[in-house]
């Protein structure tokens, strides 16, 4: 299974007002493990860079002047999500900005069925919890010191460990790959029995016992209980 940690920087909050992409950062992962390969790419807005926003990411007008432009990178960045369930951490937000982009070049919305939030799993796992990014990462005990501003790429490594760690933690795989041989064996039927060190006290009445007698003794000589039960005695519980 092919997935794609994925974030994003912008110039603002809202793509419909004219807000835009100016960083990508991606991580791809093969099966929950990291396979070493990345996406990184700052794109110019084509437009200044509100104050506000600069101050979240640091990345400023002048710097992104001379970068490539959203529809000189989208071939690439399409081909590097292709196929991949991408894994954002409050992925309207993301994808909102992402599909804004797109539909500018003339391209299809990317499909919101191969979009998980990762903000939603965390908000289940720990209802009424702060599930900030960085609130995860001191929760899970992920070094996050380098994270003096919002980077799409470190964002986004971040978020590989913080994923990992929601959908059950890193050796989750390993460990039952390795406990499921035991746990066959332990199922067997040439198991040792396990007894118990007292033995449950009866849950019958003395007149259940006398009444399965009586039914018993209807049956005639032939009943199967008959194989069962140690005597006359003990299925009428001592009664004549």
């Amino acid at each position: 299974m092919r997935e794609i940690i994925l974030d994003t920087e912008t110039t603002g909050l809202d793509p419909l007002r004219g807000d835009r992409l100016v960083e990508i950062g991606g991580i791809e992962l093969i099966n929950h493990f990291p396979t070493g390969r990345t996406y990184h790419v700052y794109i110019n807005p084509e437009r200044s860079m509100p104050e506000e926003a600069f101050r979240v990411h640091g990345l400023s007008s002048e710097f992104l002047g001379d970068k490539p432009k959203f529809a000189e990178v989208v071939a690439e960045f399409s081909a590097f999500i292709e196929g991949a369930k991408l894994i954002i951490h409050n992925a309207s937000f993301d994808m909102g900005f992402i599909n804004a982009e797109l539909k500018r070049t003339g391209r299809p919305a990317f499909p919101s069925e191969l979009v998980v939030d990762s903000l939603s799993l965390a908000r289940r796992r720990f209802p009424g919890g702060a599930n900030s990014l960085d609130a995860l990462c001191s929760r899970f005990g992920i070094d996050n010191s380098r994270r003096t501003k919002h980077g799409a790429l470190l964002d986004a490594e971040l978020l590989a460990e913080v994923y990992i760690e929601l959908i059950g933690g890193k050796q989750t795989s390993l460990g039952l790959a390795e406990a499921r041989p035991a746990a066959v064996r332990a199922t067997r039927a040439d198991a040792p029995a396990r007894t118990r060190p007292q033995p449950l006290a009866s849950r019958l009445s003395a007149a259940d016992i006398e009444a399965h007698g009586r039914l018993v003794a209807e049956l005639g000589d032939k009943a199967i209980w008959l194989d069962i039960l140690p005597g006359p005695s003990a299925a009428t519980g001592g009664g004549s």
